[in-house]
């Protein structure tokens, strides 16, 4: 069965981006850099990968799931289709239909499309953002890797938006890095 992975970068104090949704504060050092491009090509963006000439097949994902929240700045941006090397969806109750054929807006409910997705073939699926879907979909979340980011910024976008309900995952991987980083990787137990 495939993992759901919530991957992404967070603060000290747990926020995974500041509250207008703005995530440029996070250092892009070239030490994290060419780790994800080894170990992770697949979480940096289309147009990162196409500008570097980066032509790496895909080492763990083969689909993206984000909520609108994450999916918006991409789209403020002019690009419909920010990972188009993965198959890609988007959840959100608001957006009327997907600007471009590689994305498919979900609507409804998000743990039992997730469950369904999960039960297919294919590599694993990263969770990329936003907070509330992480927050919906914190029991079918297999694996954590949060990329830890020196920096503490008092408020923003949490790493989970939901009601308290512990959920109880064990460290499997610690890599720091000069810059500072240190990926963090947890497996539900």
């Amino acid at each position: 069965m495939r993992k759901l992975v919530y991957f992404v970068a967070s603060t000290l104090d747990g926020f995974i981006a500041a509250p207008d949704g703005s995530w440029d504060f996070f250092a892009v050092e070239p030490d994290l850099i060419a780790y994800l491009t080894s170990a992770y090509p697949e979480t940096l963006p289309t147009a990162y990968r196409t500008s570097t000439g980066l032509d790496t097949p895909n080492v763990r994902f083969d689909t993206v799931v984000m909520g609108r929240g994450t999916y918006e700045p991409a789209l403020k941006a002019g690009i419909t289709s920010p990972y188009a090397h993965l198959k890609q969806y988007v959840f959100s109750r608001s957006l009327p239909a997907a600007p471009d054929a590689e994305v498919e807006i979900v609507s409804g409910d998000p743990v039992p499309f997730m469950r369904e997705l999960k039960q297919g073939d294919g590599r694993d699926i990263w969770l990329c953002g936003g907070a509330n879907l992480a927050g919906q979909l914190l029991a079918e979340i297999d694996e954590l890797v949060i990329k830890l980011n020196p920096v503490v910024v008092g408020t923003g976008i949490p790493l989970l938006a939901r009601d308290f309900h512990p959920h109880r995952f064990a460290l499997r991987e610690s890599r720091p890095f000069d810059s500072g980083v240190v990926l963090l990787r947890y497996e539900k137990v």
